[in-house]
């Protein structure tokens, strides 16, 4: 019946004519049949008792810190380990404040920096999302240089081991960018598009789950196998360095996929690349330069004094 509603105007139409209704069909056709985020029965909110809220946002973060300490304790216990128990414990001291603010000022400079300048109180809305990735790396890193300088241990290997945990809280965080119905993708009309409530009635590629997959699921698995299955972690610099590379990588071609944030947009039509893109190509090039010249830094392994022979 849409189609011979059409046909009127259809037949004697232009080419542009034509093409802007064949488009208008397709997307009306592919929205009946994406998947519609409402359906799926996610609110941001996981715990709601009145006056305190529990969002998924933040417990992913927390639930990604508690297993990242977890596999880091399993890390160490390993020959060849750069930091003792009593390192790690410090060290998720410093990771998690190194993700909060280096996060937060990251996103605050790197996405939204004229907004925060008219309303810098809202920085502290941390409950509201917006955090930025590459932010929260420059965070940890100087989180780790503190730590290993006050301690005097090897800051490059450190970086070898904090990175094989991060992946957990990527994972869940993209998750959790899932369940807020935000950061999605392009239009599209393939089988899994979704629609979200603020992406108007355009299904779209759920991006989130793509960036979930390579930068949380595949991301451990290169290291897992990298860490457990070969001597990487006697080469200063290769897991971190592999780290970034596939993260890169996989920020880089995802970002094909995601609209841009609103008030990117200017910004990626000019230089054709979104910012998480522009972000990600430093990150790229520094990692391959770690991988490929790991080799060389193996003479800088050196044993660290065990929990029990440093108290006695």
């Amino acid at each position: 019946m849409l189609c011979l509603s059409f046909a009127p105007l259809y037949e004697g139409a232009s080419p542009k004519g034509e093409a802007l209704i064949d488009a208008l069909l397709t997307v009306m056709t592919a929205a009946q049949a994406a998947i519609r985020w409402d359906d799926l029965g996610l609110h941001p909110v996981a715990v709601d008792i009145g006056f305190f809220q529990l969002r998924w946002y933040s417990l992913a973060y927390l639930t990604g810190i508690v297993l990242g300490w977890w596999y880091l304790l399993k890390l160490i216990a390993q020959p060849g380990a750069p930091m003792a128990r009593r390192h790690a414990d410090d060290m998720v001291f410093y990771a998690t404040l190194g993700i909060i603010l280096g996060g937060r000022i990251g996103y605050v400079l790197f996405y939204r920096p004229l907004y925060y300048a008219e309303n810098p109180l809202e920085i502290l809305q941390l409950w509201d999302g917006g955090m930025s990735f590459h932010g929260g790396v420059i965070g940890v890193s100087l989180g780790i240089l503190w730590m290993a300088r006050r301690h005097g241990l090897d800051w490059l290997r450190i970086h070898d081991y904090v990175a094989c945990c991060i992946p957990f809280g990527l994972f869940l965080g993209r998750i959790a960018n899932f369940v807020n119905a935000e950061l999605w993708g392009r239009a599209t009309d393939v089988p899994w598009a979704v629609i979200f409530p603020t992406g108007g009635e355009v299904p779209r590629h759920p991006s989130q789950l793509y960036e979930g997959a390579l930068e949380g699921i595949l991301l451990f698995l290169v290291l897992w196998y990298m860490f457990w299955r070969t001597r990487a972690r006697y080469q200063p610099g290769k897991l971190v360095g592999a780290f970034i590379l596939v993260y890169g990588l996989s920020r880089f071609v995802v970002e094909f996929f995601r609209e841009a944030d609103e008030q990117l947009m200017e910004f990626a039509r000019i230089t054709y690349l979104h910012m998480g893109q522009w972000l990600s190509l430093p990150m790229i090039a520094g990692g391959l330069y770690l991988v490929l010249t790991a080799s060389r830094r193996t003479g800088r392994v050196r044993p660290v004094p065990a929990d029990g022979a440093a108290a006695a």
